[in-house]
């Protein structure tokens, strides 16, 4: 029966082909694997949580310390509305090509209520058409005619709002919109993000508002590594801290728990900040050095992370109320 052997021998051998290929994708991917926990560990679990107001579906800008672009929200309870900079939540409309039918979806039905005229009293499908054959042309150029006028709002439009916005911020602030060193902190300044409208008025960002965002990158790392839920709830949002009592709580399910020390800012600068009404916004990039390793609860052993330091870029965005101080409203990962 040497053919009944052949396939058994080739079964067997693809086999083990198999298992060696799963044998080699596992002994890669549980590296990367650990890796990831361990990125993962710390204040935010790696991910991109929080609220910025109306920009919250607008990437910020980047900036020196993180040119690459901004992670969009894993985790957020602001939803896309009027207000938003959100291609998804822009509504349909008419116009001359529009969705809603528009100026040449009009014609068409015209064209085909008058087909139907021609149907009704004799004349064919295309009888009614003879009668508007004189005047097609006129309503061709009235539709060139619309076209480019629409085509030219639309140009002036976009060349000259945002010309507009950046002399305003200028004119209010008297810098120039970009990341500029301070130093008093390790945070760039000058200013950033300038809106349109009176809901995103351009905001000066002073050396005292940088020190706020130095001490609360600390200060949050040290409240969120004690599971203190009553300090965080003093320098982040309610959103945030939600957040947080969800990683926690998952911490404890596993009977662990992430200790982030060593907390330095390494370089920062902002990338924009403005206002929405009576809050003010300030999104930042913060490149620091932290040690972060989560160990077991009961035995202290560290099951990821380490305890030499490492490095971490992140964009947070604080803001600030009347009457309060700056706290953390979001926090996103670069890419």
């Amino acid at each position: 029966m040497p053919g009944i052997w052949e396939t058994h021998m080739t079964f067997s051998l693809r086999s083990r082909n198999l298992f060696k290929t799963i044998a080699v994708v596992l002994a890669l991917a549980l590296p990367t694997a650990l890796a990831i926990s361990s990125a993962d560990a710390r204040v935010g679990g790696g991910s991109s949580s929080g609220s910025r107001g109306s920009r919250t579906y607008s990437a910020p800008p980047p900036t020196t310390t993180a040119p690459g672009s901004a992670s969009q929200f894993n985790r957020t309870y602001t939803q896309p509305g009027a207000g938003m900079n959100s291609a998804a939540s822009a509504p349909a409309r008419g116009g001359l090509f529009g969705r809603g039918g528009g100026f040449l979806g009009g014609l068409a039905a015209g064209f085909l209520g008058a087909g139907l005229l021609g149907m009704l009293f004799g004349g064919g499908l295309f009888g009614g058409l003879g009668g508007l054959s004189s005047i097609l042309g006129l309503i061709i150029q009235i539709a060139l005619v619309v076209l480019v006028v629409r085509l030219a709002m639309s140009w002036w439009q976009r060349r000259h709002a945002p010309r507009a916005a950046y002399a305003n911020a200028n004119a209010d602030a008297g810098a120039a919109p970009g990341p500029q060193t301070s130093h008093r902190s390790g945070l760039g300044g000058g200013l950033g993000g300038f809106g349109f409208g009176a809901n995103n008025a351009p905001l000066e960002i002073k050396p005292d508002d940088y020190e706020a965002f130095e001490r609360l990158l600390g200060e949050v790392q040290t409240a969120w590594s004690n599971e203190d839920v009553a300090k965080l709830h003093t320098l982040a949002t309610p959103e945030m801290v939600s957040y947080f009592e969800q990683d926690l709580a998952q911490n404890r399910a596993r009977n662990v728990v992430n200790k982030v020390t060593d907390v330095k800012l390494l370089q920062g600068d902002l990338a924009e900040a403005w206002r929405e009404g009576e809050t003010e916004y300030a999104t930042v990039a913060l490149r620091f050095a932290l040690t972060d390793k989560t160990v077991d609860r009961n035995t202290g052993a560290v099951v990821a992370g380490s305890e030499q330091p490492g490095e971490a870029t992140e964009i947070w965005t604080f803001a600030r109320r009347p009457g309060s101080g700056w706290e953390l409203s979001a926090i996103q990962q670069t890419n």
